[in-house]
């Protein structure tokens, strides 16, 4: 009787943790437009039908409960019972993630991974730059952060005023630090001061600026400062995906992507992780090279190639993406028989503007690149639950039909009828 009170009461236990951690995510309506203004709010707007918002699910409770003991409060609306809510937000799909700070509302378009929501947060929470007073600091934040920028001077001059702009303007994808002399020289190399640089992956780049900066036309220095924040703030060989693609078109480079294909369990066979790390070597031990030009990417999803191409890609494959027409490149060789001096070759022909070229941005390719992506959908949907897309699509397809049939028939039944009487009249 003894070990029976313990087995229910370790139910009931479990059933509290996992009540209280599916609890932490709020349950928002119509007053929420009234005190959206109070604190700061993540919110998930969904409606109940979607998959995409199913999936989320189990993700958004994890960031509910990462960030429960923090000044952040996440919740979600349910779209399909608070339209007015959603209409205030503009919502145009679903699911749409936003940070409300006051009257400020910022979307979260990067991939919905746990890890990814709850950095956005953590950036939106906070000032633009975060000032460093403390040399332990640094330690701390290589290991949390894999990719944030640092200002390292005294914050006065153009520099400064320039890289705080550009810390506003792009808050939403990457943290941004401030220090002092000393501090600084405590953890990178440098050999001036006012400074800039950015750290991945256990080293850092510094933002390339002649001493005389301060006669530099605010203007330029003001672009120059914007676009080396775009290019730098990724990875250097990060997962591409639907979600972030149009953040790594910002940096107007090529975009070379390694498409292999994950299975369930986001694994890769043996020869496609091979192919894989050939491209990512390149990137790695040439970043001389080719970074100023070209951002190197993977995706373990072939359907994002397959919409960027127009076509079926086999796996592992290579693709070229311009950044800023629209364009993309394939090798014309077998991919699998392509050596790391192959794809040089051919990233090179692409540099000088003599590989050949596919897609672009024309009216009729934006067509077509419809129709493909239409069919792919209608092909997945299929696949995936055909009783599904047989009542609808086939059955209301079916029901047009005998419309039709009954229309057009009927007024040749008539006619037939009126022939009829006509012979039978004469």
């Amino acid at each position: 009787m003894q070990n029976f009170y313990k087995l229910i009461s370790s139910i009931l236990v479990i059933t509290f943790v996992c009540c209280a951690s599916s609890s932490r995510v709020l349950e928002l309506g119509d007053r929420f437009l009234d005190v959206r203004s109070e604190g700061m709010w993540f919110v998930k707007f969904y409606a109940p039908y979607c998959g995409f918002c199913k999936k989320l699910e189990p993700v958004w409770n994890l960031v509910a409960q990462t960030l429960y003991n923090t000044n952040i409060r996440v919740g979600k609306v349910d779209c399909t019972r608070f339209k007015s809510v959603c209409q205030s937000f503009d919502v145009q799909g679903y699911p749409t993630v936003i940070f409300v700070r006051g009257h400020n509302e910022y979307v979260f378009n990067g991939e919905r991974s746990k890890d990814e929501l709850v950095h956005f947060a953590m950036r939106m929470s906070g000032p633009p730059v975060q000032q460093v007073t403390r040399t332990e600091s640094f330690e701390i934040l290589k290991a949390n952060n894999p990719i944030f920028f640092v200002y390292i001077g005294k914050q006065q001059g153009a520099l400064w005023e320039f890289y705080y702009i550009a810390s506003e303007a792009n808050q939403q994808f990457a943290y941004f630090y401030a220090t002092n002399n000393e501090i600084g020289s405590k953890h990178f190399m440098i050999d001036s001061h006012p400074v800039v640089l950015v750290y991945k992956e256990n080293t850092h780049y510094i933002f390339p600026l002649s001493d005389a900066y301060d006669v530099v036309e605010p203007t330029a220095l003001n672009d120059s400062m914007h676009n080396w924040i775009i290019q730098e703030k990724f990875a250097t060989f990060p997962r591409v995906t639907r979600e972030n693609l149009h953040q790594l078109r910002q940096t107007k480079k090529f975009l070379v992507i390694a498409v292999v294909e994950e299975n369930k369990l986001s694994e890769l066979e043996t020869h496609e992780q091979e192919f894989r790390d050939m491209v990512e070597q390149i990137i790695r031990t040439k970043r001389s090279k080719y970074h100023a030009n070209f951002q190197f990417g993977w995706t373990g999803t072939p359907d994002l190639a397959h919409t960027i191409a127009m076509e079926h890609l086999p796996t592992p494959h290579l693709l070229v993406l311009n950044s800023t027409t629209n364009h993309h490149h394939v090798p014309d060789d077998d991919p699998m028989a392509m050596t790391s001096e192959a794809i040089e070759m051919f990233l090179d022909s692409i540099n000088n503007q003599t590989a050949t070229v596919y897609g672009g941005d024309h009216y009729s390719v934006r067509l077509y690149r419809a129709f493909f992506e239409t069919r792919r959908l209608l092909a997945e949907m299929w696949r995936g639950n055909p009783i599904l897309c047989f009542v609808l699509f086939v059955v209301p397809f079916g029901f047009f039909m005998i419309i039709l049939y009954s229309i057009f028939c009927a007024d040749i039944m008539d006619a037939e009828d009126a022939d009829d009487d006509h012979e039978k009249k004469e």
